[in-house]
């Protein structure tokens, strides 16, 4: 939530030599190889399984909550902001509702390319959802559980600021005697690295819940009058993602086909002392801040919408862009919908990679926790309304395209509100 805020880089006074090392350690000695990047092949709307059944009104909806940061900054290599600000202005003029309209509006304004990565067109397909759990202001006996607001020591660094080949890429870490160096992680926070410096947003009643809460990215806590506080990501301490489901499996704990969030949750409710250090084996740990306004938000920035908002990995596809989704819900029904790509996530990594934000409540959390599809994508690019005048860094032509003339034919990507699906 993101499954999540976007990840910004906040400006901080470092030691060169800090930097440097930093960069030294992290950074690949070469690019990202380019079977890894993925390849946009074209395709027509008559292509899109189920696509005329689609409810487009409710995607529209969502797509408009896309248009600011469109309209801003535009996509590289997929329409300038003058280009969006002339798609979104005519978005916001369909009447609300009108399915009809609303699909002719992509029609006209879009071309589906399906999107094929390194192991072909089909990938893992998850779901998130917005958690609800009890909290306090205050600590009391029962509410002893903090979540953290976002440390002023902790740096948060853009590598690809550093190196155009390292874009999408970020460390964080402390300054200490001029060199940047790894922060706290789960089990030192845990501990008590971080008491005393006033940096409690909410105290909740469940380190389960909270654990959880920190793979989802944001959620929803109800306090003890009945009142509702959002808090959203706001970053993490930097430290990789551990999935502890994966973990469970390679113990032994869960057998494989077994395994869901719900199989996670009874696991750790049956051995309280060993969830505590299983949990610990995830050293990643997110920081939090307190929400306004509608809906969770997305690594976009924008509120996400129920079954219409995905998460895909930001450092290989664009956010914002329309997205044809095909694949299957745990009960296997068919789920084919248009969607947009407004998140990312921890463990979302690979071209053909998605996660589906199911909402908030019992019901969308029961859902969530059980996705695990296969399925593939359609990103819809914008028709060109003249020449773009540049290429994305990271664009391939496929050798494979039906039309290589076509403008954007054949081109691939390259580019956290942390909010992963524990068992990715």
């Amino acid at each position: 939530m993101p499954r999540s805020p976007e990840i910004r880089f906040r400006r901080r006074v470092l030691a060169v030599g800090a930097i440097a090392t930093a960069l030294s350690a992290c950074a690949p000695k070469q690019p990202a190889p380019p079977d890894e990047k993925p390849v946009f092949r074209n395709a027509r709307f008559a292509d899109l399984p189920g696509w005329r059944a689609d409810a487009h009104a409710a995607a529209l909806g969502a797509m408009i909550r896309s248009c600011p940061p469109l309209e801003k900054r535009g996509v590289p290599g997929f329409g300038s902001a003058t280009d969006w600000h002339a798609i979104c202005t005519e978005a916001r003029n369909i009447p609300a509702g009108n399915n009809n309209a609303a699909r002719r509006f992509f029609e006209r304004n879009f071309e589906p390319r399906a999107v094929r990565g390194p192991n072909g067109l089909t990938g893992l397909i998850t779901g998130y959802y917005e958690p609800e759990l009890r909290g306090a202001r205050k600590r009391t006996k029962r509410f002893n559980v903090p979540l953290y607001l976002r440390p002023g020591d902790l740096v948060s660094v853009n590598l690809g600021r550093f190196d155009k080949d390292l874009k999408g890429k970020r460390i964080a870490g402390q300054v200490v005697k001029g060199s940047l160096v790894p922060y706290h992680d789960r089990g030192r926070i845990e501990r008590g690295a971080l008491r005393g410096k006033k940096l409690e947003l909410v105290w909740v009643d469940s380190a389960t819940d909270a654990f959880f809460l920190h793979i989802q990215g944001s959620g929803r806590i109800r306090l003890r009058d009945g009142s509702i506080m959002r808090v959203g990501y706001a970053d993490t301490n930097g430290h990789p993602y551990t999935a502890i489901g994966r973990e469970l499996i390679r113990r032994g704990e869960v057998p494989r086909k077994k395994m869901s969030m719900q199989a996670i949750r009874t696991w750790l409710a049956a051995h309280p002392a060993k969830g505590s250090a299983l949990m610990r084996t995830n050293k990643s740990f997110v920081f939090f801040r307190l929400l306004t306004g509608p809906g969770p938000l997305g690594a976009q920035g924008v509120a996400l919408t129920p079954e219409r908002s995905l998460a895909v990995d930001r450092s290989l596809l664009p956010l914002g862009l329309p997205v044809w989704l095909e694949t299957n819900r745990p009960d296997g029904a068919p789920f084919r919908r248009l969607m947009v790509a407004q998140d990312t996530g921890g463990a979302i990594r690979g071209a053909v990679r998605a996660d589906v934000f199911w909402g908030p409540g019992a019901g969308a959390a029961d859902i969530a926790g059980r996705m695990k599809s296969d399925g593939r994508y359609w990103f819809l690019v914008p028709r060109p309304r003249k020449p773009l005048g540049y290429s994305h860094p990271g664009l391939r032509r496929s050798a494979d395209t039906t039309r290589a003339d076509a403008p954007g034919a054949g081109r691939a990507l390259t580019g956290a509100r942390i909010r992963s699906n524990p068992v990715r």
